[in-house]
């Protein structure tokens, strides 16, 4: 169902991201990997391996000008855009009364703003297609907010608001655009927390486990096949967040 297919994949370089691409290449697509500082070779080596073309392209979507290229050569190297995934994303933690301006701007710019950039280029692709699909990463902090996060949260937050929209807007056009929103996950960015942290973390899930990218980039490939499931926020976090 979606071999041949093309898939952008942003923050590809590691962590979720790559596991989304792997996953999608797994499935035939052809994947273009989006990264802002540097991606292994190891990285494209085994997307190649699932016999499908991997074009790797350094951008910093969170600048509109950069994700439009990036847009614009998967187009161009590819023919059509299928699957846009939105994980790029960082964090700047701090309390806010003690949050400086750049802390919380960077995070807003690359997590929402970034978010935005790519899906106003690719919509336009996928509206002349009359098909798509929009995966955009949120988070349960997007949910619930968190202590030390008000920039994340509020980004996330921000995400899950656009994926609604934009669903409404590119729902006649056959275009679905759906939100994940991970728990504890772990990655490289989790990998950094202290063992107390992630005691009183585990505490709060009843699966009494922390996920795992694959679980991720499971559901991402699922949304993409499914076409009647839009404007939806699939929560991956072991029943941590129970709406």
């Amino acid at each position: 169902m979606l071999s041949g297919k093309t898939a952008v994949i942003t923050g590809a370089a590691k962590g979720i991201g790559r596991a989304v691409a792997e996953r999608f290449a797994a499935e035939g697509c052809n994947i273009v990997l989006n990264y802002r500082s540097n991606i292994d070779d190891e990285v494209i080596e085994k997307i190649k391996s699932f016999g499908v073309e991997c074009l790797p392209f350094k951008a910093d979507i969170s600048n509109f000008n950069e994700a439009e290229e990036l847009i614009k050569t998967a187009k161009n190297t590819f023919g059509n855009i299928e699957v846009l995934v939105n994980n790029a994303g960082i964090t700047r933690d701090m309390l806010a009364m003690r949050m400086g301006e750049d802390e919380f701007d960077s995070v807003i710019n690359t997590n929402l703003k970034g978010t935005f950039n790519t899906i106003r280029f690719a919509s336009n692709i996928m509206l002349k297609q009359k098909s798509g699909t929009i995966i955009n990463l949120s988070s349960v902090v997007g949910l619930i907010g968190n202590a030390g996060q008000a920039n994340y949260a509020a980004s996330k937050a921000g995400v899950i608001g656009m994926t609604k929209s934009v669903a409404r807007e590119l729902g006649s056009r056959g275009i679905t655009v759906n939100a994940i929103a991970p728990g504890f996950i772990e990655t490289d960015m989790t990998d950094v927390l202290s063992d107390d942290i992630k005691k009183n973390m585990l505490a709060t899930i009843p699966l009494k486990r922390f996920g795992k990218a694959e679980e991720v980039a499971e559901v991402a490939v699922f949304l993409a096949k499914n076409r009647y499931i839009t404007g939806q926020v699939i929560n991956i976090d072991g029943g941590m967040v129970m709406n």
